[in-house]
């Protein structure tokens, strides 16, 4: 870390557990010449801890173009910059896109130091298939772009995960229920590497009831994550489809009602030729 190099790094810091901070974390920590941090008086106990007295400066979502073009002055005087956030991995439901993008365009190097992450301990974790999944994030505060936004996750057919304010996550799961149906699977995270951590799996229907009868299942931090939606094989169809191909097959041979339709629809000549075989 030469006083020429301008770095930017990315830094993980433990999610609860302060043993979780990897060695090169603290190295770096110790050896920048400015942290950027979400909430310096959060920060200050990660830093008595591991003995750091790197000067702090607030970053936040809310911190304006001046507060990113400081940060950057100091990159381009070939300063190194550590990023954190309150915990686990920064830009991950966090504050710091803006910084990143605007140190990349200015040719500072940008460097990812790998830490703790609260959603992928709780993938790793819950028992939901992960070989495909969505991260995403807060769902919206409010009741109808809630829902809205769950609508259009009822038939992702990816593990889905989203982070949760404690207050919300009754609600949360109730719509999810309503929305994805009370028999699919999900899973709360609690506190994941804390003292109280929790991980409960189980239909939304019985989730929902388990989380509200325990007002202590609605604290701390929360990673909620639900199964995806069963995928639909070749061969089965909306109900358009069905319709247009059934018109179509009164008159014309499977092959040809099969490219019509999906001209028609959209959906592959494949799935909706063997949809008409398995007609017979």
């Amino acid at each position: 870390m030469g006083p020429d190099q301008a770095l930017l790094y990315i830094v993980a810091t433990p999610i609860g557990n302060l043993a979780d901070m990897v060695p090169r974390a603290i190295e770096v920590l110790q050896c920048a010449d400015l942290v950027a941090a979400e909430d310096t008086r959060h920060s200050q106990r990660l830093f008595s801890h591991f003995n750091i007295d790197t000067p702090l400066m607030a970053y936040h979502d809310h911190s304006d173009d001046k507060r990113t073009g400081q940060i950057l002055h100091r990159l381009e005087q070939g300063q190194t910059v550590a990023l954190i956030s309150d915990a686990g991995t920064p830009l991950i439901s966090d504050p710091g896109y803006r910084l990143v993008r605007e140190a990349r365009e200015r040719g500072v190097r940008v460097v990812p130091i790998p830490g703790a992450c609260a959603f992928v301990a709780a993938l790793s974790a819950a028992g939901l298939p992960s070989d495909r999944f969505s991260f995403e994030g807060f769902l919206p505060a409010k009741s109808g772009p809630r829902e809205r936004a769950l609508q259009e996750l009822a038939s992702d057919s990816r593990t889905l995960v989203f982070y949760e304010a404690p207050h919300r996550v009754a609600d949360t799961l109730q719509a999810m229920a309503e929305i994805f149906g009370a028999e699919r699977e999900a899973v709360i995270a609690r506190e994941v590497s804390k003292a109280f951590e929790t991980f409960q799996l189980m239909p939304l229907g019985e989730l929902v009831n388990w989380v509200r009868s325990d007002s202590n299942q609605q604290r701390g931090e929360i990673v909620l994550l639900v199964r995806g939606a069963e995928r639909r094989h070749d061969s089965e169809l909306d109900g358009e489809a069905q319709r247009v191909m059934t018109l179509l097959l009164a008159e014309l041979p499977p092959k040809k009602a099969a490219a019509i339709a999906a001209e028609i629809t959209g959906v592959k000549k494949k799935a909706l030729y063997n949809w008409s075989l398995e007609q017979k």
